[in-house]
């Protein structure tokens, strides 16, 4: 006995919506995490076979050779085996400092947009504070004086002060979750007000905090690097800011050096290109109308092409 085709049509149509509803294979996040994950191992692998980053055995100022494949530095260090020890601490430095970040706007937008009222009005005080004071001359006063600093502080300074906008966004949108019927039902059932926040509105924040939280990284990666080439970053630690500040300093572009200071700087133009192409495909999952806009474009394309030949 076959289905009437109206139930079978009707069956088709979900299937396809609800197959819509879930991202499609997209080219932005392949080759973004592509570029990230190529990062992440040249990091991890590199450092293992490399010479001592710090070792000034070599002659200064070699250019790329098969003995060392991006020359040497001012002082005779492998320019190939800092470049893989300043992606650790490139790396490490955005992790850290976007963990903070997305902690921090979790407390104050996600409890705020929850609980409402005079605490709400608080601790959105305290955003708007943060929000109003610039991020980064706050860090550069902050390095200045402070005579050692280690990656770990300078992480942790960037963390502290580039929360707040994802707080306003996180609060924002709370503040519609919180209104819904789920969660109505929720504190109605006598649930706790934590386990509200963790099972009935984070899930849905889940696209917005991992946005965030690249966006954190980012800024934390890029922000480390112009503190380091203005001589503020980390002193005890190789990234690749603080290989821009040396090459600046040993006069590497007035020397010819292209090898020293180049390759750090596309090494943060391509990470900070993966990342941003994985940011971008989350907000088409966030927002559909940017991930059907493609598809729209094409359609007004082909539409305007059928309506040429016609005429």
């Amino acid at each position: 006995m076959t289905q009437p085709a109206s139930t079978i049509s009707l069956a088709t149509q979900r299937g396809r919506k609800r197959r819509r509803i879930l991202p499609t294979s997209s080219s932005k996040f392949i080759i973004g995490a592509s570029l990230v994950i190529a990062i992440a191992l040249f990091a991890i692998i590199v450092p293992i076979f490399s010479q001592d980053p710090r070792s000034t055995d070599n002659p200064a100022l070699l250019p790329p050779s098969p003995e060392h494949w991006l020359g040497t530095t001012k002082l005779g260090n492998d320019m190939f085996a800092q470049l893989a020890i300043g992606a650790q601490g490139s790396l490490l430095v955005g992790v850290v400092a976007g963990g903070i970040a997305i902690i921090l706007s979790l407390l104050f937008g996600v409890l705020a947009g929850y609980l409402g009222g005079w605490r709400e009005d608080t601790l959105a005080l305290l955003t708007n504070v943060m929000i109003v004071i610039p991020g980064l001359p706050l860090v550069m006063v902050i390095s200045s004086f402070v005579p050692e600093r280690s990656w770990q502080l300078v992480a942790f300074v960037l963390g502290i002060t580039s929360w707040a906008g994802a707080a306003y966004v996180l609060r924002l949108q709370t503040r519609s979750l919180r209104t819904r019927d789920y969660v109505y039902a929720s504190k109605v059932a006598g649930e706790r007000s934590f386990r509200v926040i963790l099972v009935e509105i984070m899930p849905n924040l889940l696209p917005l905090l991992t946005a965030q939280f690249l966006f954190a990284i980012i800024f934390a990666i890029l922000g480390e690097a112009g503190l380091s080439y203005l001589g503020l970053g980390p002193n005890s630690s190789i990234t690749w800011g603080t290989i821009l500040n040396d090459a600046q300093s040993g006069q590497a572009l007035g020397r010819g050096a292209w090898w020293w200071f180049v390759p750090p700087g596309i090494m943060i133009a391509l990470l900070g290109a993966g990342l941003s192409l994985i940011n971008f495909a989350i907000d088409e999952v966030i927002n559909p109308k940017l991930r059907n806009a493609p598809d729209a474009a094409r359609r007004v394309r082909k539409a305007a092409k059928t309506k040429g030949v016609a005429a």
